[in-house]
């Protein structure tokens, strides 16, 4: 069986990321001015998946009380991912205050991070399309799913990291490093240093 590989086309660019996350702020100070809610919503679903790299059924599964965002505390509690396994996640101090914000600005009563008009909790698929509508209007391909919002946090974690391998195996719930490991085949710092040196 041949391994899988992780392409450039399998996450967002940094100006894709750019434009999908200023078409969901801005949708969302919109939103506010007119006292709706699906945008601000909407905008946080984008920010947790590019800020923690939660799998699609781990944010619709995502509840309240699995936040912790006490002082000095940054981090949530993935709950049966993968495997069957619990983990803790942990996010920087941006995306806490902008969870805190939506959390304070929310009226629904529901457990979960994120509802539907219909139900008290968001499906996969929902998800799923609140990412395409706004990557259309992002102008990024269609091709895209909400899972590159995954590997594009995988990808950046690992430069962010100085290529520390085990550190996004664990933000990513990663039973084994060699499923991580997609992301050092194709990312390489030591790879870009060299090229460059060949002028």
């Amino acid at each position: 069986m041949s391994q899988w590989i992780i392409t450039p086309d399998k996450y967002l660019s940094t100006q894709e990321t750019r434009s999908l996350r200023s078409q969901a702020s801005n949708q969302a100070i919109l939103a506010r001015t007119k006292g709706t809610q699906n945008p601000v919503r909407n905008h946080l679903i984008i920010e947790l998946a590019l800020g923690t790299g939660l799998r699609v059924s781990e944010i619709a599964c995502l509840k309240i009380k699995d936040l912790h965002l006490g002082k000095g505390q940054n981090s949530l509690i993935v709950r049966n991912g993968k495997g069957g396994k619990d983990r803790v996640v942990s996010f920087n101090s941006t995306l806490k205050k902008l969870i805190a914000d939506y959390l304070d600005y929310r009226t629904s009563k529901s457990q979960y991070l994120f509802h539907s008009e219909r139900a008290e909790q968001m499906t996969r698929f929902g998800i799923g399309r609140v990412f395409k509508k706004l990557a259309k209007l992002s102008g990024i391909s269609n091709h895209h799913s909400i899972h590159s919002l995954r590997h594009t946090y995988a990808t950046n974690l690992y430069k962010a990291s100085e290529y520390n391998l085990r550190l996004v195996q664990k933000q990513l719930g990663h039973s084994s490093i060699t499923t991580t490991s997609v992301y050092s085949d194709v990312i390489s710092k030591d790879l870009d240093i060299a090229l460059e040196k060949l002028g």
